[in-house]
């Protein structure tokens, strides 16, 4: 049996997860050659199952958006400006071998293997509402591990004040990085604080299968009170540094994209307002909750700042 790589699978060939459950149980009462047969195009998700993992306390109640609203709705610039463009171009990208370099102003620097970063805690199911700048938003079943965890192998210095993320950036597989809507490779940024916080994940899935490419595989970063764009996707490089980092978004405009990017109802972006959003899936639009429903959670990182001029 022809067994393919997650990267080599084209969006086309994703099965949407209620057909898989239905195809998966008529499967198992079957045998010989043609299971295998059936199985081809399903070897993405079968891989995927070994990272099963934990709902987590930390997880909205919420329903979670269709997993076809999330594997084909996205902004992903690395392969296009559009929605609809990472899940038709992101087949290019190629997640194995993968590897991500912790490094800056740490005692024990380090490289880890996608396969071996997967390992270092158990894998947790986060279901998270997200929210993008531009006004809309999901409800999201990530399947990750803390980035605290990940940062506490390499141990920080004192010196370090921040963590800035560093994304692939290859032209060859990633056909957006040859415009110039920004300056690649796509750089974000965190407070250490906010980094270490229990809710910061570093995703390795969605959906309880492997991450999709045009959601950031084979790991991405999910800051669930900023606005999406702060999560930076397809990682490759984490550094820690003692000045706030220049992200890729302030330096293409910073009047329009702060650095801490904290979903606030309150600071309108200079085109549209942020006191409302519409949900993917629904008519009517919903208000905007502050700190994205994790104020409970996350105010105290920025007690006593003024968040209208630290946007």
């Amino acid at each position: 049996m022809l067994i393919r790589h997650p990267a080599d699978i084209a969006p086309s060939e994703i099965t949407p997860r209620s057909v898989f459950d239905k195809r998966r149980d008529f499967l198992m009462t079957a045998a010989g050659t043609t299971l295998g047969l059936a199985l081809q195009p399903m070897s993405e998700v079968f891989a995927a199952e070994k990272l099963a993992a934990a709902k987590s306390p930390l997880s909205t109640e919420e329903k979670p958006n269709s997993f076809k609203d999330v594997t084909t709705y996205n902004n992903f610039y690395e392969f296009g400006t559009d929605k609809s463009d990472p899940a038709q171009h992101a087949h290019t990208l190629k997640t194995r071998p993968w590897s991500v370099s912790i490094e800056g102003l740490v005692k024990q620097p380090k490289t880890f293997a996608i396969e071996d970063l997967i390992k270092l805690a158990p894998l947790e199911e986060r279901i998270y509402r997200m929210r993008c700048v531009e006004g809309w938003s999901m409800v999201i079943p990530w399947l990750g591990l803390p980035l605290a965890t990940l940062l506490k192998q390499v141990e920080p210095l004192g010196s370090a004040k921040y963590v800035e993320f560093v994304t692939a950036a290859d032209p060859k597989t990633m056909p957006g990085v040859n415009s110039r809507v920004l300056d690649w490779p796509y750089i974000e940024g965190l407070r250490l604080d906010e980094a270490l916080h229990p809710l910061t994940l570093l995703a390795v899935g969605l959906y309880g299968e492997v991450l999709p490419n045009q959601n950031g595989a084979p790991l991405r970063l999910v800051v669930p009170w900023k606005y999406g764009f702060k999560s930076g996707k397809s990682l490759v490089k984490i550094r820690l540094v003692e000045r706030e980092p220049q992200t890729s978004w302030v330096k293409a405009n910073a009047r329009e994209y702060g650095f801490y990017s904290n979903v606030n109802p309150d600071v309108d972006h200079p085109r549209w307002s942020q006191a409302s959003e519409r949900r993917i899936g629904e008519l009517l639009k919903r208000k905007t909750l502050p700190f994205n429903g994790y104020a409970d959670q996350v105010a105290k990182l920025y007690a006593g700042m003024d968040l209208k001029k630290y946007y």
